[in-house]
Order: C-alpha cells, then structure tokens, then sequence
C-alpha cells in the first residue's frame, strides 16, 4: 500500500505539472485577449483591470481576418471529408484483399511515416506548381489527404483485422456490393477509428502554418494563424490583436476534442489493442 501510494502520488504531481505547461499558456493568451495593447507590454502576467473588447472589433474591422476564418474552416472542413472518404477504403482494400501487390501498397504508404516533411518540401511544392495547385486552396487540401493515408491505413487496419467476416459475408448473400458492404456494414463499426482521425488531422490542419503559408498567395489573406503570424512586425508588433486571435483560433480546435475525447482515447487504444 505504501509503494502504491508513493506511486500515485508521483503520478498524480507529474500529471499536475503536465496540466499547468499546458493551461498557462491558454490562461496568458485569454488574459492578454482582453486587455489593451500597452498593458499587455506594462504587466503581462496580471490580470485584465477590465473587460476590453476593442482587441476583437479591430481585429474584424483593420484585417481581413474574416477571410482568414473561411480559409481555415474550408482546408479543414473539406480536408476531413475527404480523408474519411478516402482513407478507410484504402485500409479497407488492404485488409480485405491481402496479396504481394497489397504488402507492397501498404509497406510504400507506412514509408511515408518516415520521411520528415522538411525533406520533400521543395520537391512538393515544384509538383504542385506543375500540376497548377500552388497558389490555390486545393493545394493544401491535396497534401493533407496524402499525408494522413499513412498513419490513417495503419490504424484503421489494425481495427478492421479483428471484425469478423460473418456479418460482410452475409451483406453479400443479401445482394449488397462491395462498395455497400462497406458503407452499411464495416464502416459504421468504424466509429472510433473515425473519430481518432477526425480529431488528430482536424487539429493538425487547423492549426497548421506553414503549408498555407508558403502556398497561398502571398498578396492574399491566408488562414487563421498565418493572418495572427502577420500581426508582428519587425518594429511594431499588436500583441492585443495577436491574442485576440489566436483565443478565436483556439476555440474551435478546443470544442473539437472536448467533443470527440472519449471516441478519440476509445480509437486510439482500439487500434493499438487490436493490431
């Protein structure tokens, strides 16, 4: 009893610890949000004197951060739709239809998990001006789906390894095709997985910098933290407005996973479980 005791409270203050390095953050961003420019410079770490608003009406009305929100939510919004799409029939296929041509797609997708980004960037961005996507939404869009086929096959095969064939077999005899089997039939069983992608390649391209930032015109408004990036001048810098945004910024990706947490955490070790 006294070693577990020992343990828990080791546990208990280092989860403590975790938990403040990432609150403090948040608490400093909010409380900055609210107050004016010259006392975030004056006493950063005290709290607002009032509740000034003026850091969000300027941000909408001198910036064109209105835009910079569609961009976010269209990257993110169009992004996930099409990775849910696309990526559990990948895992699908290759669960389903094992072979040599199927080891080796799956083998040259989980390659990609081990290559760092920075090293085919340039490559990336000469293929996406030949095919006309730089400098376009659909650029990005393009990107994120390919790079979340890696780790997206490698969890949703895992998962799909352990559902037994009976109920896909039966869905056959009824008439169902393939492609019905799969929507009626495994892929609501999918919800986890699903719900462990959404949030991981949700954040991910929410908070993304810098592929809308070296692929969307420069002359343009960009995303959400592209447009907070440009608020810091070299000689002049609106911390009030930088915070102000970036608490819009956090919002959202913050709903997402307090929504989806417990489906996330149930995938995530679903996945690990069954592989």
């Amino acid at each position: 009893m006294k070693k577990f005791k020992i343990s828990s409270f080791v546990i208990l203050f280092a989860t403590a610890i975790l938990a403040a390095a990432f609150l403090v953050p948040i608490y400093f961003a909010v409380i900055s949000a609210l107050k004016s420019n010259g006392e975030i410079l004056k006493n950063p770490l005290s709290l607002p004197t009032g509740l000034y608003l003026k850091n969000f009406t300027d941000l909408f009305s001198k910036t064109d951060f209105l835009t910079a929100i569609w961009h976010t939510v269209f990257l993110t919004g169009v992004s996930e739709v099409l990775i849910v799409f696309i990526v559990p029939l990948a895992a699908y296929g290759i669960s389903r239809h094992p072979g040599t041509v199927t080891k080796l797609v799956y083998t040259y997708f989980l390659c990609g998990m081990m290559i760092p980004f920075h090293l085919y960037m340039f490559p990336l961005f000469k293929e996406l001006k030949l095919f006309g996507l730089f400098g376009t939404l659909a650029g990005p869009v393009v990107v994120y789906i390919s790079g979340s086929v890696a780790f997206g096959c490698l969890l949703y095969t895992s998962f799909l390894n352990s559902v037994p064939y009976d109920m896909e077999e039966a869905a056959r005899i009824d008439g169902c095709s393939e492609f019905q089997v799969f929507w009626k039939v495994v892929f609501p069983l999918l919800g986890p997985c699903t719900a462990s992608m959404v949030v991981l390649n949700g954040l991910g391209i929410w908070n993304d910098f810098l592929m809308p930032y070296l692929v969307l015109p420069s002359n343009k408004a960009k995303t959400i933290n592209v447009a907070v990036y440009s608020f810091v001048g070299q000689y002049t810098a609106r911390w009030d407005i930088v915070f102000a945004g970036a608490v819009i910024a956090l919002v959202p990706a913050l709903a997402l996973y307090v929504a989806l947490q417990k489906h996330f955490v149930k995938g995530i070790m679903a996945g690990a479980a069954k592989g």
